[in-house]
């Protein structure tokens, strides 16, 4: 294959309910834009993604509104309750998967980093099944007893924190999604579907910047980091165009 098709996939047919909001806290206000549209910016940006779905809920009237929902990119599916039944929506509306990537990435993880995509395309190479950003667990881990009390601290050797986005080739990650749901398997995640199929998705080391925004305390840490990588952005560009 001369070129592996990279497809991002966002699900965002939640209601986002903790955010207390009235609405999906997609659409809160981010910086000078909504959360998914920071999102889909820096999705749509990057070279090596040829395209990005998004799974919306049925009743969804905002995202037709955004600036990013007419570039040549996009596509939109509806999504499900779950977000294994958003992501297998939009991996089965591929007219061909088998030599596809599916990129899979929170709607609310606006400071996704082109280095960070960068660094999972690469992965192919050395994880041809697969693979997530993530980090390594730095903190002590407890783990608790029913009635909020410390039962036991947990060892955090080898423990990661899952992130997004994660890859798999599309066709394998569809077949899996669907047959560990109809096995009645927890699918909380992509890797949580393959690794039932048997399968060890790699782990590619990510920033700590990529966080998911889920409460409103989340909301002014985005804020501060997309400042901080628009800045750093700046000062690049300003370097390169001196060397120039």
């Amino acid at each position: 294959m001369d070129k592996q098709h990279t497809l991002a996939i966002v699900p965002a047919a939640g209601i986002g309910a903790r955010m207390g909001a009235g609405f999906p806290k997609q659409y809160l206000q981010l910086g000078d834009q909504t959360i998914i549209g920071q999102t889909l910016d820096r999705l749509l940006s990057h070279p090596g993604i040829d395209a990005v779905v998004i799974a919306l809920h049925p009743d969804d009237v905002w995202f037709s509104k955004l600036p990013q929902s007419t570039h040549s990119k996009i596509r939109t599916v509806i999504g499900g309750k779950e977000r294994a039944d958003s992501v297998l929506a939009a991996l089965d509306s591929l007219t061909e998967s088998q030599d596809v990537w599916a990129l899979v990435h929170d709607a609310a993880r606006p400071c996704l980093h082109h280095d960070d995509i960068d660094r999972l395309l690469a992965s192919r190479e050395t994880f041809p099944q697969g693979a997530i950003l993530a980090m390594p667990v730095r903190d002590t881990m407890k783990r608790a007893q029913a009635n909020g009390e410390i039962e036991q601290t947990v060892c955090r050797d080898n423990l990661w924190h899952a992130l997004t986005p994660q890859m798999f080739p599309a066709k394998a990650l569809a077949d899996n999604i669907r047959n560990a749901t109809a096995a009645g398997a927890v699918v909380t995640d992509e890797a949580s579907a393959m690794e039932w199929a048997g399968v060890h998705p790699g782990l590619v080391s990510g920033r700590a910047d990529n966080i998911k925004v889920t409460h409103p305390d989340d909301l002014p840490l985005a804020e501060l980091f997309i400042q901080a990588q628009s800045q750093s952005s700046d000062v690049t560009k300003l370097k390169t165009e001196e060397q120039q």
